[in-house]
């Protein structure tokens, strides 16, 4: 403003006016201007020192309540989480290059932690949380993130040590025998066995009146730190559970007319007759279609099972004359029970059975696992020396 007063420049503007030939203020007038010219210029610095107490002392509320602000506001966007150290142990497979977000979505969906926000809270503000490894970790489920965390960064404690597997069709006796001799589990002697004798605490389906013959999901199960038979028959009878759930088991099941039950007993009866995917609907068209017609089944497959028998193609007279509810050549209908445990494709064939009219069904090269269906007993009858046949010109393999 080049220096000048507010007077000098009242004064510059009555030379204005009489430069343009208008009437200059009076002194009464030109006095006037002046006392209103400061009282404008202070409330001007009034209103700027209110402007700077008031900027003042909301920065001396922020830093004198940071602490206090802080709390609240994290208590106001805080993330639900549990509290302890977790309940049963769960497994959680980690993959190399995923990110502390990536990890967090993981052990949420694995009722880890209750919330992946929490995990990734406690992971920020423990800068050693950089370092967790490629692993899979034996967790516990319903734990506080601070404690997962921690478990995590403790690889002795929670990275898994070995793996062990069980193939489709294993009954519950091959499940309790490989338990026992399992490396990993070194387990004392009987303990397979008495793990299996509580069927009500292993999770079980409503249907299986408490009989774990079927439902102890074949595949390969990660062995927790500190793994007992219990354990892994939890693993696998929970895996069961998913698969029954992403199949719609029940559901379909019903839908068909079925018994859930009947459909596993179904599945079953498939692992054990055939080895190959393409025929697992085919087979199980055949077993509905004879339960349709009220025909016997003639499985030997149920007979084997019923007499123990691991392997082989051909039942004797003697064991097909067996009294036992599982001797479908005796009896019709399915057998009582599963006769072992069935995955994820023979359940699938057992509630989407081919189209077809096959009531018959043999191997016909155990090599290969050729199988032939047959209408009639006629075509039935000329399969069967084809089996015969190749038996014959390879001694010992049926």
């Amino acid at each position: 403003m080049n220096g000048t007063s507010v007077d000098d420049q009242i004064d510059e503007g009555d030379d204005l006016n009489s430069h343009l030939g208008l009437r200059p203020a009076s002194r009464t007038e030109r006095r006037a201007n002046r006392r209103k010219a400061r009282a404008r210029r202070g409330l001007g610095c009034f209103a700027g020192l209110v402007s700077l107490l008031v900027v003042g002392a909301l920065v001396a509320g922020l830093v004198i309540g940071y602490g206090k602000g802080r709390d609240y506001l994290e208590q106001l966007f805080s993330a639900p989480d549990f509290t302890g150290d977790g309940t049963t142990a769960v497994t959680v497979e980690i993959s190399k290059g995923q990110s502390s977000q990536s990890i967090a979505d993981t052990l949420e969906k694995k009722g880890v932690v209750k919330s992946a926000k929490a995990f990734e809270r406690a992971a920020r503000d423990e800068p050693k949380s950089r370092s967790i490894q490629a692993a899979t970790y034996t967790l516990r489920k319903e734990m506080s993130a601070k404690a997962a965390l921690a478990l995590m960064l403790d690889p002795a404690k929670s990275v898994l040590v070995q793996r062990i597997g069980f193939v489709s069709g294993s009954t519950k006796a091959d499940v309790v025998r490989q338990l026992q001799a399992s490396k990993a589990l070194k387990l004392p002697s009987g303990a397979a066995e008495a793990a299996l004798a509580k069927p009500w605490s292993l999770g079980l389906p409503s249907y299986a009146k408490n009989n774990p013959e079927g439902f102890l999901y074949p595949g390969t199960y990660d062995v927790p730190k500190g793994a007992t038979a219990y354990t892994i028959l939890k693993l696998m009878t929970g895996q069961f559970a998913r698969t029954q759930a992403e199949l719609r088991l029940p559901q379909v099941a019903q839908g068909k007319g079925l018994d859930p039950y009947q459909a596993v007993i179904v599945a079953s009866i498939i692992s054990a007759e055939t080895n190959r995917a393409e025929d697992y609907p085919k087979v199980a068209r055949v077993i509905y279609n004879r339960m349709q017609r009220k025909m016997r089944l003639q499985m030997d497959s149920t007979v084997h099972y019923v007499v123990g028998k691991d392997g082989g193609v051909f039942t004797s007279d003697e064991q097909r004359n067996i009294d036992s509810p599982y001797n479908t050549y005796k009896y019709r209908g399915l057998p009582p029970t599963p006769i072992n445990s069935p995955g994820k494709d023979t359940l699938r064939a057992a509630l989407a059975p081919a189209q077809g009219n096959w009531l018959y069904f043999t191997l016909v090269d155990l090599d290969t696992g050729e199988t032939a269906f047959a209408s009639t007993a006629d075509e039935h009858q000329a399969n069967v020396r084809k089996l015969q046949a190749w038996c014959a010109a390879h001694p010992g393999r049926c």
